[in-house]
């Protein structure tokens, strides 16, 4: 069993506020975030979303490599990139959609194989599982 933690400081009202993110690691230290991030086009700070696709994109990148592994494929490389779409939905906003996109470099494997362990990966990552609440996880995957 493994437990991760992260956490955050914020100061101020929902759209003046502003936020740091911080993780265990120190991968994310003091990291801002706010209003304009989230909503706008600030690119200085992140946002849930973009790190919740980012955890999205790594935990499914490595549940792939370990399926493949245990069907014998040696991968090569995995790019994965993960889109959270964040939409308004009466007074509050709803994830209703995460895009997953892999191209994946593998000598030997076929592509029935291929998508048939890159469906498994989507739905066997503690991640996907975790947010099964939302409406639509897509995945395309494409050998390269």
């Amino acid at each position: 069993m493994t437990e991760k933690t992260a956490s955050v400081h914020w100061e101020g009202t929902g759209k003046a506020g502003q936020g740091q993110i911080s993780t265990e690691t120190g991968a994310l230290k003091n990291h801002p975030y706010g209003f304009g991030s989230r909503f706008e086009d600030d690119r200085t700070g992140t946002n849930p979303e973009e790190i919740l696709g980012a955890a999205h994109a790594a935990c499914f990148s490595m549940a792939f490599s370990f399926a493949a592994a245990d069907a014998g494929f040696k991968v090569d490389a995995l790019d994965t990139q993960a889109s959270v779409r964040l939409v308004k939905q009466g007074e509050g906003f709803l994830i209703d959609r995460i895009a997953l996109t892999l191209e994946a470099r593998m000598p030997g494997i076929d592509e029935a194989t291929f998508q048939k362990l890159a469906d498994g990966a989507k739905v066997h990552c503690p991640l996907s599982k975790a947010l099964a609440s939302v409406p639509e996880i897509a995945l395309k995957a494409r050998l390269v």
